[in-house]
């Protein structure tokens, strides 16, 4: 089991890394999603996911949820051929919490260096979190 701790990590990033080490046949478990961030102009990004939640309509979909954890849940099924056998046996191994669970407190936590927003070149960036509130979460 792979846990990975998604505070001050890029979302894309730590996304691609969950989806290829699920692929590989890994347990991935996500802690602290709603600290993860998602760099760019904070009104370009809210705008993107509010048309997210727009899409569709209320009877047939399509779906996206408000909730920070399901938020990274579907960008890491976005990096995962969902809709193949391996890629749904893959999108199962692979889990994300708001905070730390009790099962998971104390444990060791992978580190993804690469990921880090040191990274970026720039400062704009906003957290999982602030997004689900733009889009109705209630947190």
């Amino acid at each position: 089991m792979i846990i990975i701790d998604g505070t001050n990590l890029i979302l894309g990033r730590l996304a691609t890394h969950a989806a290829k080490q699920a692929l590989l046949g890994e347990e991935v478990v996500v802690i602290n999603c709603d600290h993860a961030i998602v760099s760019g102009e904070r009104e370009k990004i809210y705008a993107h996911y509010r048309q997210k939640v727009a899409r569709g309509t209320p009877r047939k979909g399509v779906f996206f949820s408000r909730s920070p954890d399901r938020v990274v849940r579907r960008t890491i099924r976005g990096m995962l051929p969902h809709k193949q056998p391996k890629g749904k046996a893959a999108f199962g191994r692979v889990t994300c919490y708001r905070g730390v669970p009790e099962e998971l407190a104390g444990k060791p936590v992978a580190q993804l260096s690469y990921a880090n927003k040191s990274k970026l070149p720039n400062l704009k960036y906003t957290t999982v979190a602030s997004i689900s509130k733009q889009i109705g979460a209630k947190l």
